[in-house]
C-alpha cells in the first residue's frame, strides 16, 4: 500500500488499524486514533523523531494547532513548546508524493508570521529542510540537522 511506503526517517512500531478498508494508526499525543493518510504517515514518523531520536518532551509537542491568517483558519501540523510555554519549533508536513518546492516554504513562513517561531522544519518524509529564522535581522538559513530539545 503506499501509505506505509518507508520514508527517511527511522521505522516505529505503530498501532495500526483496519476498519473496513479504512486504515488508521492510534496517535499516542492525541490519544485517539487518526485516519492514516500520506501526510498523517509523514507526521507521525515525525513526531517519534522529535521524541525519541531529538528528545522532545511528549507533553511539549502539539499537533494540528489552529491559527488565523488573514482572518481565515489554518492548522499548523507540529508546534512544539519549551518548557515556558513559548513556541520553540514549527514542522511543515507534507506527504511523500509531494515536492518540497518554493510554494512549500511559502506556505511554512506564511504560518510562521503568526507563530514567529525560530526553527522552522519542512518535510515530506523523504525530504528534510531546517531553518533557523532571525527575525530582526529579516533573515534564515538552512542548518544541517535539526537540534536536540537540550541543544535548544
Amino acid at each position: 500500500m503506499d501509505l506505509l511506503l518507508p520514508l527517511n526517517l527511522p521505522p516505529y512500531p505503530f498501532k495500526l488499524t483496519d476498519d473496513n478498508g479504512q486504515l488508521s494508526v492510534f496517535d499516542e499525543l492525541r490519544k485517539r486514533k487518526i485516519i492514516l493518510t500520506p501526510e498523517e504517515w509523514v507526521r507521525q514518523h515525525f513526531v517519534q523523531y522529535l521524541i525519541k531520536q531529538k528528545l522532545y518532551p511528549k507533553s511539549l509537542i502539539k499537533l494540528e494547532g489552529g491559527l488565523k491568517l488573514h482572518g481565515m483558519a489554518k492548522r499548523s501540523d507540529i508546534v512544539v513548546y519549551n518548557s515556558s510555554g513559548q513556541k520553540i519549533l514549527l514542522v511543515e508536513c507534507k506527504a511523500p508524493s509531494v515536492a518540497i518546492s518554493q510554494a512549500t516554504f511559502d506556505q511554512a513562513a506564511r504560518y510562521n508570521m503568526v507563530h514567529k517561531v525560530k526553527l522552522l522544519v519542512v518535510t515530506n518524509g523523504l525530504q528534510h529542510y531546517y531553518c533557523s529564522i532571525d527575525f530582526e535581522q529579516e533573515s534564515y538559513r538552512f542548518l544541517e540537522e535539526l537540534p536536540s530539545y537540550k541543544e535548544l
